[in-house]
């Protein structure tokens, strides 16, 4: 891929680099969530017999017969949805104040090597039995870890993101639809294996690991390649110009005002005009996009109050004792969801229409046709 005025994107490095960055993005919550089998297993009773519990049933006698749930079984994906959403939200929030003071090779490869830790724990914790209440205290606090951090990386790596064209946006975004159809995938294929529980876990987050150390290893390699170093550096190039500016304007008005007047105005309003200048702008940005920003909410609101609390609680009416009955929470719930996922992200980079939109957004002089 080749720009303007630049270096190409040798053998679509730096497209692939963001992929995979966006895969990481959304792969650790993805494996949390897709792992529910092995999860409620691990909470079924106070022995906490893992290693004797295999994805297949044992005998043809006790086909069909399960034993009803225990508390923290019934409880389990509801406060692991809470869990994961808050943090996430609250965090997303919280990244307009972090990234000024906070570098961004911070944030972002703090928040991989976090999880990648996380992680680390989760399968060792595979191989150490514990009671059921210890066990699903634990699975919360890391639940909550992983999508602190995720919101962290994921707001990180689309200002990073930011720096690059538009069409670098939507690798970021097919990484984060495949990373739940690679879970699936994976639980699936964990399933098919027919080992026990205790293996096919282990496996299953020792696949995570390996994905997760993948990501770093990309975004190491990152800075090294020109055609980002040529964008990363231009925008701070233009940066440094529009300080310069903004600052030389300050200077100016400075002289021109009354001293007097400064001062009182500092202390009658009591306000910074920095400050006062990034509420209006935040303010003014908000009204324009406050249609798809409620859209946008109303979906989530809807799609998280159903997936995975319910959906993954639905049962097969016509598998019986079949294999089926064993692949029809992954594939029906988990794969489809996120293999159409995938798709609605991947179009992005072929439908223009929400580029037009936001275009049609921010452009000051609607007198100018805009081009898509």
């Amino acid at each position: 891929m080749t720009t303007s005025g630049g270096p190409s994107d040798r053998y679509k490095a730096v497209w692939l680099i963001f992929f995979m960055l966006g895969l990481g993005t959304l792969l650790p919550w993805n494996f949390f969530m897709t792992a529910t089998r092995y999860f409620t297993n691990r909470l079924r009773d106070p022995q906490n017999v893992t290693s004797l519990a295999p994805f297949l049933k044992l005998n043809g006698t006790d086909e069909g017969l399960e034993p009803p749930p225990t508390y923290l079984q019934s409880k389990f994906n509801n406060v692991m949805t809470l869990c994961a959403m808050l943090p996430l939200l609250i965090f997303t929030c919280l990244n307009s104040f972090l990234h000024q003071r906070i570098p961004q090779k911070v944030r972002i490869l703090g928040s991989l090597v976090a999880i990648l830790l996380v992680f680390m724990m989760t399968a060792a914790l595979v191989k150490i039995p514990l009671e059921p209440l210890p066990f699903f205290i634990t699975t919360m606090v890391k639940i909550v870890l992983i999508n602190s951090f995720g919101a962290i990386l994921q707001g990180s790596l689309f200002g990073l993101a930011g720096l690059l064209p538009a069409s670098y946006t939507a690798p970021v975004m097919s990484g984060q639809g495949m990373a739940g159809t690679f879970a699936a995938l994976a639980m699936i294929c964990a399933i098919a294996s027919g080992s026990l529980l205790e293996d096919s876990a282990f496996g299953y987050f020792i696949t995570a690991c390996v994905a997760i150390l993948l990501a770093i290893g990309s975004y190491i390699v990152l800075p090294r390649l020109d055609f980002f170093r040529h964008y990363s550096m231009k925008d701070k190039t233009e940066y440094r110009i529009h300080e310069r500016h903004a600052e030389l304007e300050t200077k100016i008005d400075l002289i021109k005002k009354d001293e007097t007047n400064m001062v009182d105005q500092k202390y009658t309003n009591n306000t910074d005009p920095q400050v006062s200048g990034q509420k209006s702008s935040v303010l003014s940005i908000f009204k324009k996009i406050w249609v798809m920003a409620l859209s946008v909410c109303f979906v989530f609101t809807v799609t998280i109050g159903l997936f995975p609390a319910v959906t993954a609680e639905v049962k097969s009416s016509i598998a019986g004792s079949t294999k089926w009955e064993l692949y029809f929470i992954p594939v029906s719930c988990f794969l489809m969801f996120n293999v159409f996922d995938w798709l609605g992200r991947s179009l992005t980079a072929v439908v223009l229409w929400a580029v037009c939109l936001n275009k049609l957004l921010t452009t000051e002089d609607n007198r100018e046709p805009v081009r898509c």
